[in-house]
C-alpha cells in the first residue's frame, strides 16, 4: 500500500477538543475566514481529508511563489513571523481546531500579513492530496505533539510512511524542519528519519536553531521547564 494512502487512518496525532469560539475569534473568523481560509473536500471525520480533494495554490494566491507548509501551526505565532520575514513566499498553514484557526487569522490581520492560507484540516493527510510531487520548498514541523504513553506513540506526526510522503514533495532543494523540547521524542524522530530512504540529514545529527523559527509559547513553556530544544532538518536524498 502506498505511503499516502496509509495516512488516510483513523488513528490521528491530535486530540479532538471543542470548536467553541470566543468573542475575538468569532470576528476574527466572520471577517477573514472567506479569504484567507481554504476549503476542502473532507472525508469521513470534519478534519480529515477527501482522497479526491485538490487544490491550485497558484490560483489561491493569485501568484506564482515557493511554497510553504506548516503542520500544526496553532494560533499562528510561527507562521505568521515567517510569513513577516519570508514576504516573497506562499505559506499554508494547517491546523484542526477551528478556535485556533480564528486566532490565526486575527493575528494574520493584527500583522497586515497576506501571504499566509489555512487550512482547517489534518496535514499529514493534506499533504500527500493537495500537493503536487516535488512542490513543497519548506515544511515546518515545530512542537508537535510528543504522545508520551507508550500505547500513544502510534499516533506521534513522524513516522516512516509521513516521512516517504514528505520526501516526495520536497523540492530539491527543500528542506523538512522539525523542533521539540522532548528528548525522547527528538530521539524517536531522529531514528525514523535517520532510517527514512527518501531523506538525509542535512546537519549529520542535530540542527543548529532554525534563524526564522520564532519563540513560541510551547517552546518557552519547555525552556521554563528547564528542557533542552532540539531542532532537526532533513532534505530529499539522491539530490
Amino acid at each position: 500500500m502506498p505511503a499516502a494512502e496509509r495516512i488516510h487512518r483513523d488513528v490521528v496525532s491530535y486530540v479532538r477538543r471543542s470548536a467553541r469560539m470566543n468573542e475575538s475569534q468569532q470576528r476574527a473568523w466572520d471577517a477573514h475566514h472567506d479569504a484567507w481560509v481554504v476549503p476542502l473536500s473532507t472525508g469521513a471525520r470534519s478534519t480529515s481529508v477527501a482522497a479526491d480533494a485538490s487544490v491550485d495554490w497558484a490560483r489561491v494566491f493569485g501568484r506564482e511563489a515557493r511554497l510553504c507548509v506548516e503542520i500544526g501551526s496553532g494560533t499562528g505565532h510561527a507562521i505568521t513571523a515567517l510569513a513577516e520575514a519570508m514576504p516573497d513566499a506562499n505559506l499554508v498553514a494547517f491546523e484542526v481546531f477551528a478556535p485556533a484557526v480564528a486566532s490565526t487569522l486575527g493575528r494574520l490581520a493584527r500583522h497586515g500579513v497576506t501571504n499566509v492560507r489555512v487550512v482547517l484540516a489534518d496535514g499529514a493527510q493534506a499533504l500527500a492530496t493537495v500537493f503536487a510531487s516535488a512542490s513543497i520548498s519548506e515544511l515546518w514541523t515545530f512542537f508537535p505533539d510528543p504522545w508520551h504513553k507508550a500505547r500513544h506513540h502510534k499516533r506521534r506526526l513522524v513516522s516512516p510512511e509521513f516521512a516517504e510522503v514528505v520526501a516526495s514533495r520536497l523540492t530539491a532543494d527543500g528542506a523538512w524542519r522539525l523542533a521539540t523540547d522532548w528528548a525522547d521524542y527528538a530521539e524517536a524522530m531522529r531514528e525514523v528519519l535517520d532510517a527514512a530512504p527518501g531523506l538525509a540529514n542535512c546537519c549529520d545529527g542535530w540542527a543548529p536553531r532554525y534563524e526564522l523559527r520564532p519563540t513560541t509559547k510551547y517552546e518557552q513553556r519547555g525552556l521554563d521547564a528547564g528542557r533542552r530544544i532540539y531542532d532537526l532538518a532533513y532534505r530529499r536524498a539522491g539530490v
